[in-house]
């Protein structure tokens, strides 16, 4: 029997135990396509509050822009293998555990917001980047604190398993400051850190900071602000060693890229009013985002 949303507890378990087994098998029949065609499922690993990007509408359903860009994959996937249904299951994923149980098989292919860094691609790929930002910070629109400078002696609050944090210190600003980090087991228990003032910013992806705020009860009282610590770029991610499934995300992203509708979906869920809320997180397409659209590329930062 299958099921189609595997617990969290159970699939960390999972990441744990057979981490070194799974791969070798993975490796040995042929990949994801191989392994899609036998079992004719395919399992997303999506976040739960991740807005725009990927979360949990008012059903509990994984929804948002990368969530859309796998769905058009499996339908590539479905014509190339000549399925004419593949069944997708869901496994909620954070940012601690999302590279182990892509590694382990546990999850084919993440539909979150992961950047790809190259230190990241010796336990993962990566498809072409389908967002560019920067990393920056929110506080209260009344805190003063409007440069990292300003953050001496504050807490500062990043999501377990980013990069934020190492980001902040390694900032010609940030590597002096004495701060107290906290870390929030996913981007909703960060901002409320940040909104209950256990935390006085809270560091993260533009967009992602964006979308927090846009879903807050009162959004005006938040602002995102300071210097840009990096330009970072985020892609879905999935089983390294696998040259024919890797061949086809990119030529399915590539080829939404190519023909404007990677743009059409970009304007869906980041320009106009998403579920369940109906709020628009309003966050214009960037300068780095167009140039990715331009010229497709996993290579990574």
């Amino acid at each position: 029997m299958t099921f189609p949303r595997l617990s969290t507890l159970g699939a960390a378990l999972v990441a744990v135990f057979t981490l070194m087994p799974l791969a070798a098998v993975h490796a040995q029949d042929g990949g994801t396509l191989a392994k899609v065609k036998a079992s004719g499922t395919i399992t997303f690993g999506y976040r739960e509050s991740s807005f725009g990007f990927s979360y949990l509408d008012s059903n509990l359903k994984p929804v948002g822009y990368s969530i859309e860009i796998c769905n058009r994959i499996v339908e590539a996937m479905k014509a190339e293998l000549k399925m004419p249904s593949v069944q997708i299951r869901y496994q909620a994923v954070t940012s601690a555990n999302r590279i182990p149980l892509v590694a382990n098989g546990t999850v084919d292919i993440e539909c979150g917001s992961t950047t790809n860094l190259v230190e990241r691609q010796k336990q993962v790929a990566f498809s072409p980047d389908i967002f560019r930002y920067n990393v920056r910070m929110l506080v209260k629109a009344d805190s003063g604190i409007k440069s990292i400078a300003d953050l001496q002696g504050k807490t500062v609050v990043t999501t377990t398993g980013t990069t934020s944090f190492r980001l902040l210190r390694e900032a010609d600003k940030g590597k002096n400051l004495e701060v107290t980090n906290l870390a929030g087991k996913d981007h909703t228990d960060s901002f409320l850190l940040v909104e209950s003032g256990r935390a006085q910013a809270f560091v993260l992806d533009d967009i992602l900071l964006a979308g927090q705020i846009a879903n807050a009860r009162n959004p005006k009282d938040f602002v995102i602000t300071g210097e840009s610590l990096r330009t970072e770029n985020q892609s879905l991610m999935f089983r390294k060693d696998d040259p024919e499934f890797k061949a086809l995300v990119d030529r399915v992203v590539g080829g939404m890229m190519k023909s404007g509708e990677m743009e059409k979906l970009y304007n869906k869920w980041f320009m106009s009013p998403i579920p369940p809320k109906n709020i628009n997180i309003n966050y214009p397409m960037n300068a780095e985002t167009k140039e990715a659209f331009a010229n497709p590329s996993s290579k990574g930062i």
